[in-house]
Parts: C-alpha cells; structure tokens; sequence
C-alpha cells in the first residue's frame, strides 16, 4: 500500500462514525409532517415514527436487550419493521430479520445459528414460534406484535409492542459506537446446504443507503425516488433489508406504504388509493399484480418499478409497459446489500419509442458508483467488452458482506482472489453495460456449447399466448445435458410443442440462436415453482424433472 501523508486531527475533533442513527437526521427536518402508513390499519407522521423509535429502544432495553445481543424480527412487512430496520442496531444490538417463508426446521436452524437473545413476533407466526420454542435455548424471551386484539400465546412474553411502546419513556440518547459494529443479519438460502448468516455493518449499510439514493435519485430523465415520491416495497423487509430502500426513503422523507402480507388484489387497491409511484420486485410478483382482478382494470401510468433477484422477460416487460408501468432493472445479490448495477440510459436512449427502449430497460444495467466490477475468465482474467464474451461477475465496493457467519471457509470461497464471485455468468460491452446470461449453476451445457437457460425464457416469453415460463438444462446422453422448458399458458389460451419451436425458430433463422437450443423437452404447467423470496427454483425443477426421468426408466 502507498505511502500517504495522514494530519492528526486537532485535539477534540469529533470522529464522526457512520452509524445507521444518523439516517434519521434528515426526513424529520425537511418533512417533518409525511407519513408512513401500514396497509388500511395505521398512518401517522415522521416527528412519530422518531418518537416511537425511541420509546421502543426504552422498551426493549427494559427488557433486557443490551449492545451485542441479536434480536429477531418475525412480520410482515410493516410499520413496526421500520422501526425495528433503526432502533434495534442503534442500541448496539443485531437485528436478525427472519425469512418467514422458510421451513419450520430451517426457521430453527437460522435462529439457533444466529443465537437469538429476543424475539419480535406477529400474531401469524405465534403458533409457528410454539412449536418450535423448546429448541431455541438462547432465547430470552419474546415480544407480541398484534394488528388488533393481541392473541393468546403460549410463549414467555414480555408484553404486547404497543403497550410497551405506550408505557416506554418518548426520549432516548443513542449511543456512539465503532461503525464497524454489525447492524444486521439474515439467512440465504442456496442450493445445497443450509441457509448461510449475511451480515452486514453499519458503515456498510450508511454507505449503500448514501450510494442508492443519489443512484435513485440523480439521473435526469429515468428517475426513480425522489422527495415527491410515494414508497411502496413488493419485497420482503426479512430479506435483504427490502433491498435497503427503507433506509434510503426515511432518509429521504417521502411518503412510505407498508403492505403487510402481500396479496396481489390489496396491493394494487394501495396503489391507487396511496398514489404510489416507486416500488420494487421480483418479475414473478409483478406478474401476479398485473394478473389478479384488480391488476386487469387499473391503469398503472406513473408507477415506476424496478425489478430485480431474477431475469425479466422481454415478454413480461412488454406486459407491463402496456399497463403504463415505467421498467427499470437492478442487480445484485444478497451478499453485496444488494444494488451492484442499474438500468441506465442515455439521452438519445430515453428519446426512442418504449417498444425499443424495453430490450435496453431489461439487460442488467451499468454499475453504479463506488462499485468495482470485472467479468473474468476461469483463470481470472477480464473478458473483452464486445458484449459477447462470457465470464463470471466478480466485484469489490464497500457494502459487500465480508464473510458468512460461522462459516470461514465459505467466506473465503465467496472471497476467493480479494473479489466477491457472484456465481453469474455476463457479458459487458463497449459503453459498459451488463448483461447476466445466466448462474453458473444454470448455465446448460450442451455438446461442449453453453446456452443460456435466460435467453431462451425471454424468447419463449415473446409469444403472445405464454404468461410465464422457466427453462432448465436436464441430463442428456448424447449431447449432456439438453434445455427443458416449463410453460404456462395465459387463462384462456392454449399451446402445444409445436406452437413453440414454431415461434423459436425465428430466433433460429434470425442467428438469435441455434437450432440446437429449441427446449427437446417442453411441458405446459398451471405454475411454476418458487424459492421463498418468489425467485423461480430451478433446483427444485430440475430435482423433480430427474425423479420423473428415474420412475420413467
């Protein structure tokens, strides 16, 4: 490392650590009188939201909880995970945000691996957490979360969270600490083993907020949060802080919505009686909002959304769009917090007709500040930028988990070279552009040839009658493996294999693709299957395509 010159600071110089506390500084001051509001339940303002923040840092150090601890939060996406996203790790403590959707024995094992102090728990989940208390020995104890009426609980309360709230004194004086402190934690899951612990750190979370709000923010002409903004998430607040965004929007002081529990019709009736103008999802939510009843009669103009966790299809970008929906796509991943690259277009860009903006909205993106990004070879060596030239994403910025808790060996395996390794396989091209082809795991591989399973959803999506699709490479004698194409069909519609190849092998005649990439395998479905956070799980359809392929031999 370089030699520098370093000035001692001046005796009393104030080393102002970058805590997740001082992103409350800012959304009282300038919108002091915005709200926040939790579904059709509750609405108040940002001097409350300050206030309740800190009687419920009073209620939990009352009951125990002290710098160092892990505090679980088990919700819906809420109010009250708002308030838990600062006051938790402003107290010193660790909030452990847990993916709800998972087994109950994969519940124990994240809880038990993260060796939870105190719960927070919503009435949905009290009977999940009675089943399961007698094998969380580290707890210490658990708090109600109640929309109305708190239930009955066979649990060692200690209180309902808006009595504690209402009891709590309304001022408390957060203390300074090292902002390399962790801040929070949640598990992911991957597709052999158990869930691995993310962590992240207050500075690394100071700085990704700081980063995505200007990314969201600056660029004239595509932007997508800005202080007249309505915020509503569409992704879950367990899993990667709703991809840091409600730290961003607080920060900021615009209006926040809070869902709850997601159902499709409820969504959309928020949308428009909120004015919603920003969210965020995975393509297959999006999905849904456009195909549920409500989704069918409303005009979407102004909702800009940014999509991200798994590929868009051309085919649901166009689906979209035409309900008058503003498509942007972001990448990362849960271990970088997660923003890594987004969609970003030029002015002569912005100029041209959606139709031809949507194959440029839906590639990966350019990425963003601060973030250093290669596309290497297997022996670590970049790629050429011609936008063609295959190689994993490796990357280095400063809100990047640095590890997997308790386990050092996949945390060097994540780290391997002084590069995170992404697992995904890209291109980039000339002016900089990303493009995900597909994960390492899912690329197939084919007669020594790769075909990316991505490019061939978002083909097979085009046609007019599909409404989703998951394509999978599965063992083939001859050529090793071959792609396999999963299809469903629009309510109403019908298509057989023949329709299918039919519509590819335009793509064929076009040099899209070789003919040899036509799915040999194609079967209509009623759904496709998805992992807990609503990515499609390719694991699991291979997994079954294998044990069908075994009882047919």
């Amino acid at each position: 490392m370089a030699k520098t010159k370093i000035i001692p600071p001046a005796p009393g110089a104030y080393d102002y650590p970058l805590l997740i506390k001082r992103l409350l500084l800012s959304g009282v001051r300038y919108q002091p009188d915005q709200e926040i509001v939790y579904a059709d339940k509750l609405r108040y303002n940002y001097r409350t939201l300050n206030e309740r923040i800190q009687r419920l840092a009073n209620a939990l150090t009352a009951a125990g909880v002290k710098a160092g601890d892990t505090v679980a939060l088990l919700d819906w996406d809420s109010h009250r995970s708002l308030e838990c996203f600062f006051a938790v790790p402003m107290l010193g403590a660790v909030l452990h945000t847990v993916n709800i959707r998972l087994s109950p024995e994969q519940v124990v094992y994240t809880m038990n691996h993260a060796k939870d102090d105190y719960v927070l728990v919503h009435d949905d989940f009290l009977p999940l957490l009675t089943q399961i208390h007698a094998e969380l020995p580290t707890v210490k104890g658990y708090v109600q979360l109640s929309d109305s009426v708190a239930q009955p609980a066979e649990l060692p309360l200690l209180g309902e969270y808006e009595a504690l709230l209402s009891q709590a004194d309304a001022s408390f004086e957060f203390p300074d600490f090292d902002e390399n402190s962790v801040a929070t934690l949640f598990y992911t899951t991957g597709t052999t083993g158990n869930p691995k612990g993310v962590y992240f750190t207050h500075r690394q979370l100071v700085l990704h907020t700081l980063n995505e709000l200007g990314t969201f923010a600056a660029y004239e002409g595509q932007p997508l949060l800005r202080s007249n903004d309505v915020y509503m998430p569409i992704t879950p607040m367990f899993h990667v802080h709703a991809w840091g965004v409600p730290y961003v929007a607080t920060t900021l002081g615009v209006k926040q919505v809070y869902p709850g529990r997601y159902e499709p019709n409820m969504l959309v009736r928020l949308f428009r009686a909120e004015k919603v103008s920003f969210s965020h999802c995975v393509p297959t939510i999006l999905q849904m909002l456009l195909e549920c009843e409500e989704g069918q009669r409303t005009d979407f103009a102004g909702w800009k959304i940014l999509l991200g966790g798994s590929a868009v299809t051309l085919g649901l970008a166009g689906q979209a769009a035409g309900k008058g929906m503003r498509m942007h796509v972001g990448y990362g991943m849960s271990e970088t917090c997660p923003l890594l690259c987004m969609t970003h277009l030029r002015e002569e860009e912005l100029a041209l007709p959606m139709d031809q903006q949507l194959p440029l909205r839906i590639k990966t993106g350019v990425p963003i500040p601060l973030v250093d990004l290669r596309i290497v070879d297997a022996g670590g060596n970049d790629v050429a930028h011609d936008g063609e030239a295959l190689g994993e994403v490796v990357v280095r910025a400063p809100w990047l988990t640095q590890g997997y808790l308790g386990e050092p060996q996949k945390g060097a395996e994540l780290w391997d070279g002084g590069w995170l390794h992404t697992g995904d396989m890209a291109s980039i091209d000339g002016r900089g552009v990303v493009e995900i082809k597909d994960r390492i795991k899912d690329v197939i591989k084919t007669g020594g040839e790769w075909i990316s399973s991505l490019e061939l959803e978002s083909l097979i999506s085009s046609h007019a009658s599909v409404n989703a699709v998951a394509v999978v490479g599965i063992p083939d004698e001859q050529w090793g493996e071959r792609p396999m194409a999963l299809v469903v069909c629009k309510l109403g519609e019908n298509l057989d294999r023949q329709a299918i190849e039919a519509h590819l092998l335009q793509f064929v005649e076009s040099g899209r693709i070789n003919k040899w990439a036509i799915p040999r395998t194609i079967r209509f479905v009623t759904d496709i299957p998805k992992t807990s956070v609503g990515k499609i799980n390719k694991k699991l359809i291979r997994e079954t395509a294998l044990v069908e392929a075994g009882s047919q031999g």
